[in-house]
């Protein structure tokens, strides 16, 4: 089965593409549903350097060149010394810019989305820890207004994070998981390098149109939807919606007719630490009648998705899910669906140090792909992130409010001036059901740096972390041996932008947790369009390491394969 690839591409918003009817030219090869192998055939390896087309600023000539035949041994000659000049100068341009097209958004200019005003801009020489040394200071310090927890966003890192996605997979167009973090600073950075967002419900279509971003670069992925919030989307001009069952495609038939819909289909997400196809997507043998119906009820069913879950430590499952999609993509053509949209989810890791590097989910999504939905195919293929743009970028400072020590055993009265075994309880600003909700969904263990560097001397004590709810559940962290710390002093957390900001409190109706976003001059130019990358050899180490405000940000936007294997499996 081919695709029939329409006419534009990558620019173009999704909700307002009007794609050409799939053309059948026999059916590829396809995995039984669920099957662990991928079969026998051989990918082509995904390239660790996307391939740059001609500048959009030399067209290509359109005066007709004579080839060989027309003339004698001089025309010939001049053909060739053409075409080698033309070859010439396609390889300066690719030197110069060694851009994938989708980077060329960002040589074009502001968008007006975000401004100097928005953040505090850190100089050549300073970092993000300098300006949260200072806050901690003034906080200290402050007489009034008491601050006991803020963050300081990099948005440098967000830039950065980008850049990655692009150099990793040159044919996605990422759209942004509101949901996960929904900071302006956040939004507006993303929604200036050209990000879709992905929203969930009402609160979050009426957040990102209210900076400015137009409908067309919404979509509406929440299957399970609450009909007011169906016709919020009508009102406001998003049509691109996802369900996953009959009860939901009859709810947008009613309120919203014009929708174009996306199928979203189960995975096999067994190994994720966040499961999510017992409470989302339809199962392969569904889908023929999902789509049966919805081509009875005149609904425009556009594409598939599918989300594996977060923390996959099985890469294999983003190629079986993009081959079950292959499968369903055929029968949606087979019944008449113009099917062009392949959404890929999210699940991507936001750190370091997980058990499976982007790199290398990136490289057996590429392959499978390059399989089952080859570039010429004509379909747009999306993924919706949110840790990955996010979590490294967030760092939390919390000071601590309340202490108490608490004796290990019950000592003697000779023993009770001397040093018994003891632990140290602190207490902080946030907790479990705020900024720390990671301890209970995640299975996380916050580790906490101190903001005053420990002298070596200093002896440590069993110690303990809890948030302000005054029940047994709200542990942030146990099982550390700290120095003796006091109230006010202050702790830091990394890597903590995810599902932080923006969640609501069970102790409080609004967060009230602030945020000071931060950013690189040399990111900030980056982001003006105003720099190129630099020059770098093809050999270096991969782009995605740890970013200080971006300070890096255009010395390593070229670099060479990471993981080629011979094939998907």
């Amino acid at each position: 089965m081919r695709f029939k690839a329409s006419a534009g591409s990558g620019s173009g918003s999704l909700g307002e593409r009007a794609p050409r009817a799939p053309m059948l030219t026999g059916p590829r090869p396809l995995l039984p549903p669920h099957s662990r192998g991928l079969g026998s055939a051989t990918a082509t390896p995904p390239r660790g350097v996307a391939q740059v087309s001609r500048s959009p600023a030399t067209p290509p000539s359109s005066t007709p060149v004579s080839g060989p035949r027309e003339g004698g041994r001089g025309l010939c000659v001049a053909y060739f010394l053409r075409r080698q000049r033309r070859r010439q100068q396609q390889q300066q341009q690719q030197q110069q810019l060694r851009l994938h097209p989708a980077h060329r958004l960002l040589l074009l200019g502001m968008a007006g989305y975000l401004s100097e005003t928005d953040f505090v801009m850190v100089e050549e020489g300073f970092s993000t820890r300098d300006l949260l040394e200072e806050l901690t200071l003034g906080a200290s310090q402050a007489t009034t207004d008491e601050v006991a927890a803020f963050f300081v966003a990099d948005l440098g890192a967000v830039v950065r994070k980008h850049f990655c996605f692009l150099k990793c997979l040159p044919r996605v167009r990422p759209f942004y998981a509101v949901k996960c973090n929904s900071s302006l600073g956040v939004l507006k950075v993303l929604a200036e390098l050209g990000l879709g967002f992905s929203c969930a419900n009402k609160a979050e279509m009426e957040l990102v149109q209210r900076i400015g971003v137009p409908a067309s670069k919404i979509i509406y992925a929440n299957p399970c939807k609450q009909i007011a919030h169906i016709k919020y989307a009508a009102k406001h001009g998003v049509r691109l919606l996802s369900f996953d069952n009959e009860i939901e495609l009859a709810k947008v038939v009613k309120s919203h007719p014009s929708a174009r819909m996306v199928l979203c289909i189960a995975t096999d997400d067994s190994h994720s630490l966040s499961r999510l196809s017992f409470k989302f997507g339809a199962s392969l043998k569904s889908c023929r009648h999902l789509l049966e119906n919805a081509k009875k009820s005149h609904v425009e069913v556009v594409g598939v998705s599918f989300h594996i879950g977060s923390d996959c430590p099985d890469p294999q499952a983003y190629a079986q899910s993009i081959a079950d999609a292959r499968l369903v993509f055929e029968i949606g053509a087979e019944l008449g669906h113009r099917m062009h949209i392949l959404d890929l989810g999210g699940g991507f890791p936001g750190v370091e140090g997980t058990k499976v590097r982007f790199e290398e989910i990136t490289s057996v999504i590429n392959s499978a792909l390059d399989l089952y939905f080859p570039e010429d195919c004509g379909v747009d293929i999306l993924a919706k992130l949110g840790r990955y743009y996010v979590t490294s970028a967030f760092t939390l400072a919390i000071s601590i409010i309340a202490k108490r020590e608490v004796l290990l055993d019950q000592p003697s009265r000779e023993e009770e001036n001397s040093s018994a075994p003891k632990t140290i309880v602190y207490h902080l600003h946030e907790g479990v059901y705020g900024i720390f909700n990671s301890v209970l969904f995640d299975n996380t263990c916050p580790t906490p740096i101190l903001q005053k560097k420990p002298s070596t001397e200093q002896p440590l004590y069993s110690s303990s972390l809890w948030g302000p709810a005054v029940d047994g559940c709200d542990c942030v962290a146990e099982g550390l041996w700290l120095p003796q710390l006091h109230v006010g002093d202050w702790l830091v957390f990394e890597h903590m932008g995810a599902y932080t900001v923006g969640m609501g409190s069970r102790l409080g109706e609004t967060q009230t947790c602030r945020v000071t976003y931060a950013m690189s001059r040399l990111a900030w130019e980056a982001l003006r369009g105003q720099l190129l990358p630099a020059e770098q050899d093809e050999d270096a180490e991969g782009v995605c390491k740890p970013l200080s405000c971006g300070w890096e940000i255009t010395d390593t936007l070229c670099v060479g394969p990471v993981f080629t294997p011979a094939s998907i499996m």
